[in-house]
């Protein structure tokens, strides 16, 4: 007969995973400094020895997953070094990986770590107000959207909840304890601390500019007044808790010259820039729709197709009008090259090129780039995709699961009775339940999952290597959850629901047949009495009936 495991163990176990996670956020932090300049042996070398103590932290403290990213940066890091220290495309794509999965374990509900031997480890949320029953319920909004969270009731029980374990933020009253107390909690909290909790003061009341002063100079970063919201105070913690990620700039070099091509690729994978070589611009709008590059390196003079001539014609595509296209050509002709850039071109560089420059240029580019585009293709009150662009998501997921032979699902939702919500309680407010379902989905699905607003109170998902059984139990379980979120509102709380529609891709559809049968299956949620998820087959629907865990408002 097996003994049963001491309680006292898995908390030590507890406790020292939060080294594990402490080390990786120092080799995450590595990691994003690199990328503002070019490598060198001495940041290779900083980078394996940070990933030898994760590595050795992991394997002591059992944390297997930890243990695995580990070695795999250490295979890359010998990769690098048997390179004789130079980086290639395959190397930053495998290093970046490696690191965004580094910088996901743990953190959001919908991601499950692989073979490790305990569950997520996800730091609480401190709530402590003089209102302890506001707190308890903060709290379980809080965990409704997939956070831990713990309420505490007097100072007493908080200093002990802190020396036990360091939470993720802190939500904190000026007056928990008393007139100001809260204030001076707060302050002592931050003493000693190498990294300073990210804290969020609130007062009942409008205060004046001393309380605010003295919230500053005790470490905290925002000050609510009035109502505490869940969905509301979730996306000021989410800001001040996320993990920053990079994402390598990706840049497509056209050039007929291989061994031209071959060495502005050497210069911008030094940088931690990825790279994809062209040298038959006629291929360069399918490697456009496959690769998906920042920015574009364009040589002016070519076979069969002059760089202006090439520049034209992926204009041409409303997709690519944003790409900056950098010409890098021999050519020293003023005339020439205003010429070339008055044709689509962004910038002219002239060979040879100082590796600095070509580095700064294409890394200013590309950044500008990606917030402007950010700011095209994001919904500006949710922050999710917009209409266009999550079609244009399902449109390239579509044929990339065809290609590989993976499922996809898609899925239509609607907030169910939205009207009367803007009606009853007004627009503000319909607008932060909006923000909350966004929030909702967020924290709740897959970070390999597309999420976007289709227009008004509807959204929609793309839901990559996801069967439409699946897809459906996901979505399910979130209708439930959803539907206990409160919004305070007088003379009654506000409660809502949402109704949804998911279809799988099958052989033939493209991404608006895909989007015309999530819409009808969402028509029959809605006209079988809303708050359900509905498919376009029976048999999942006969699963989902006999389900004793169903609950439909």
């Amino acid at each position: 007969m097996t003994e049963p495991e001491d309680p006292s163990r898995d908390r030590l176990k507890h406790h020292f995973a939060q080294r594990v996670i402490h080390q990786a956020r120092q080799i995450l932090e590595v990691w994003q400094r690199l990328q503002q300049s070019e490598w060198t042996a001495a940041d290779l070398e900083e980078l394996s020895e940070s990933n030898q103590r994760l590595l050795r932290f992991a394997e002591r403290f059992e944390q297997e997953e930890h243990a695995h990213l580990a070695r795999g940066i250490a295979q890359s890091l010998l990769e690098v070094e048997a390179n004789r220290g130079r980086l290639s495309s395959a190397l930053i794509t495998d290093l970046n990986r490696l690191m965004q999965r580094l910088s996901r374990t743990g953190l959001r509900h919908g991601d499950r770590l692989e073979n490790t031997s305990l569950p997520p480890l996800r730091k609480p949320i401190y709530v402590v107000l003089q209102d302890h029953d506001r707190a308890e319920r903060l709290a379980k909004q809080l965990e409704f959207f997939g956070l831990s969270a713990q309420s505490l009731e007097k100072p007493h029980a908080f200093h002990t909840a802190l020396a036990e374990r360091l939470p993720a933020a802190v939500v904190m009253d000026v007056d928990f304890g008393g007139m100001g107390e809260g204030l001076k909690l707060a302050a002592k909290m931050q003493e000693g601390l190498e990294q300073k909790l990210p804290l969020l003061f609130f007062s009942h009341h409008e205060t004046d500019t001393p309380t605010r002063l003295a919230a500053v100079r005790a470490g905290g970063e925002e000050f609510l007044t009035g109502t505490l919201e869940a969905s509301s105070l979730l996306e000021k913690i989410e800001i001040l808790t996320r993990v920053a990620q990079y994402d390598p700039y990706k840049v497509l070099i056209i050039d007929d010259s291989r061994a031209q091509a071959t060495h502005t690729e050497r210069l911008l994978n030094n940088a931690g820039i990825v790279t994809r070589t062209l040298l038959d611009p006629i291929q360069t709008m399918s490697e456009l729709a496959e690769f998906q590059p920042d920015l574009i390196i364009l040589d002016m003079y070519m076979p069969g197709c002059t760089g202006t001539e090439l520049a034209k014609v992926i204009r041409h595509n409303d997709r690519y009008v944003s790409v900056p296209i950098i010409y890098l050509s021999a050519e020293d002709d003023l005339d020439k090259q205003l010429d070339a850039m008055s044709e689509g071109g962004d910038d002219f560089l002239t060979k040879p090129i100082k590796p600095r420059h070509l580095i700064t240029t294409v890394r200013n580019r590309a950044a500008r780039a990606r917030n402007l585009k950010a700011r095209m293709v994001r919904d500006s009150l949710t922050g999710l995709y917009n209409h266009t662009h999550i079609l244009q998501l399902l449109e390239d997921c579509s044929f990339r699961a065809r290609r590989e032979n993976k499922p996809l699902s898609f899925v239509m939702l609607d907030i169910d009775h939205f009207k009367k919500v803007n009606d009853g309680h007004g627009h503000p407010m319909g607008d932060r339940v909006i923000k909350s379902l966004a929030l909702f989905l967020k924290q709740r699905l897959r970070k390999t999952d597309y999420i976007g607003r289709y227009g008004g109170e509807e959204f929609a998902v793309v839901m990559p290597d996801t069967d439409l059984k699946s897809a459906f139990g996901v979505l399910d379980e979130i209708r439930r959850r959803f539907a206990e979120i409160h919004y305070p509102a007088q003379p009654v709380d506000l409660f809502c629901t949402f109704s949804a529609g998911v279809v799988e891709l099958e052989d033939g559809d493209d991404a608006l047949t895909l989007a015309s049968q999530a819409d009808n299956a969402l028509y029959r949620a809605k006209k079988a009495g809303r708050n359900q998820v509905h498919t376009l087959r029976e048999d999942i629907m006969q699963a989902k009936r006999h389900s004793p865990m169903d609950v439909v408002n």
